[in-house]
């Protein structure tokens, strides 16, 4: 019998284990989800929304027991990670709770003598979601509880790092009155995964991961005519133009690159900065870096923790390294931050410039609190960085004139475009990417699309 482990980085310990479904449980759970989601999609959308009101007030009744599971799993540190609940995951099921009615409504087209014609939206049937660890429940609950509000089941597949997320929403919506089967969590390898999306009766896939995962994903498919919604990664740009804000740019920047030790998908990976306040905005950006807590994450004072594995920060120093031997210079001194240590996931903060996009670390994903910066000469040459990269996921600009941001955002080939803000996620927006980044929309009224099919009534009266 094959047992999933899940080591946490806080220590190297074993924090959690748990047998792997079998072949039999699968099936179980495969048929079970049908079945349920057959009589699901006639409850009516009121009661739906009630169902998800509960759950949601079940995760936030237990949002800091919740935070610590996160801590232990994957090694934010317990200052932040009860906030995954209360403001993040919290706002984007209240929202689109709120606007299901809207999304979900009956189309009405123009009348015409002698016919009655409408478009209604129906749930795909059931919905696939492979969730990641870095942000568990932030991810998950874009498609999870639209899914469920669409009229879908869903069957659920938790990280290895973060496995007692799938309990926890089994719990929520066990508690909230979800009937059997239109919510199960699944404990898989790969070869499962794969298996079960090539099962008829799997409707929708909704996967966060790798471009690797995208692609085993899509593989699996195979012949199937089902979509798969795919987020995968990201390397994410920052321009700060001339008349930026420093203070607010630098603020902001520190933490979009840091945050969750970097692990984000839409986190600050590489700043470009117009060479007139470059000098400055590169003191401000190491000096604010250097106040940072690197540490034990269970400790409130800590402010970065270690990455999920000693093998992700391995990756990380091997991109300084390469990046320090083809001439770039760190800022930061890694003894600045005593927890740091060659061979463990604890990870000084770095800031190189002198970089180029002959570095991996201006053109590969990280992961990681590493960031390069480079000047730039104008609006034009940013835009030509910022779009030579195989991803596009979000892209910021940091300056006083809207009317340049919207110029250039209209040029640089991403997802979101931000002006003065980063690393954040507006559940009004459709959330997407282009390139490498993936396909498909989560959240916003788009975010419905995917998870319903149109079907269209032509009536001769």
């Amino acid at each position: 019998m094959s047992i999933q482990k899940t080591i946490s980085p806080i220590d190297g310990s074993l924090y959690h284990e748990r047998e792997l479904d079998t072949t039999a449980s699968i099936e179980k759970a495969l048929t079970l989800s049908k079945k349920a989601q057959d009589a699901w999609k006639h409850t009516p959308l009121a009661e739906r929304k009630a169902i998800c009101e509960k759950a949601l007030a079940y995760f936030l009744r237990n949002a800091d027991e919740i935070g610590l599971e996160i801590t232990w799993q994957m090694g934010r540190p317990v200052r932040y990670t009860a906030n995954e609940i209360k403001r993040g995951f919290a706002e984007r099921a209240r929202y689109m709770i709120d606007i299901a009615d809207e999304a979900l409504a009956t189309i009405e087209v123009p009348p015409v003598d002698g016919f009655q014609r409408f478009i209604k939206r129906e749930p795909v049937g059931v919905v696939f979601v492979i969730a990641p660890w870095n942000y568990p429940y932030l991810t998950s609950v874009n498609s999870v509880f639209p899914a469920l509000l669409a009229g879908n089941s869903v069957i659920y597949k938790a990280a290895q790092q973060t496995p007692l997320c799938g309990d926890r929403f089994a719990a929520a919506f066990a508690e909230a009155g979800l009937p059997e089967g239109v919510f199960q969590h699944l404990t898989l390898d790969h070869g499962q995964v794969a298996r079960i999306i090539g099962d008829a009766r799997v409707d929708y896939v909704a996967f966060t991961g790798s471009v690797a995962g995208g692609k085993a994903i899509q593989k699996a498919i195979d012949e199937r005519f089902i979509i798969a919604g795919l987020e995968l990664g990201g390397k994410d740009p920052a321009y700060v133009r001339a008349d930026a804000d420093l203070e607010n740019a630098v603020e902001n920047l520190v933490d979009g690159s840091y945050f969750n030790s970097g692990q984000s998908c839409c986190g600050i990976e590489r700043i470009y900065v117009h060479e007139s306040v470059f000098n400055e905005f590169v003191e401000g950006f190491r000096k604010l870096t250097l106040t940072y807590k690197l540490g034990n994450p269970l400790d409130p004072e800590t402010t970065l923790g270690p990455l999920v594995k000693a093998s992700a920060a391995a990756f990380a120093r091997d991109q300084v390294a390469e990046a320090l031997s083809k001439g770039a210079r760190s800022l930061v001194d890694p003894s600045h931050f005593p927890a740091d240590a060659a061979g463990s996931p604890y990870m000084a903060p770095q800031v190189l410039i002198d970089v180029d996009h002959t570095m991996s670390i201006m053109t590969e994903e990280s992961f990681a609190p590493i960031v390069g910066i480079m000047s730039v000469k104008d609006d034009a040459e940013a835009i030509r960085l910022m779009n030579d990269s195989a991803y596009g996921l979000t892209a910021s600009i940091w300056t006083r004139d809207k009317d340049a941001a919207l110029a250039i955002g209209d040029q640089v080939e991403t997802g979101t475009w931000f002006m003065n803000r980063c690393d954040y996620l507006d559940p009004a927006l459709a959330w997407t990417g282009v390139k490498n980044t993936g396909r498909g929309a989560s959240l916003s009224v788009i975010g419905y699309e995917a998870l319903t099919r149109p079907k269209s009534f032509h009536l001769k009266l």
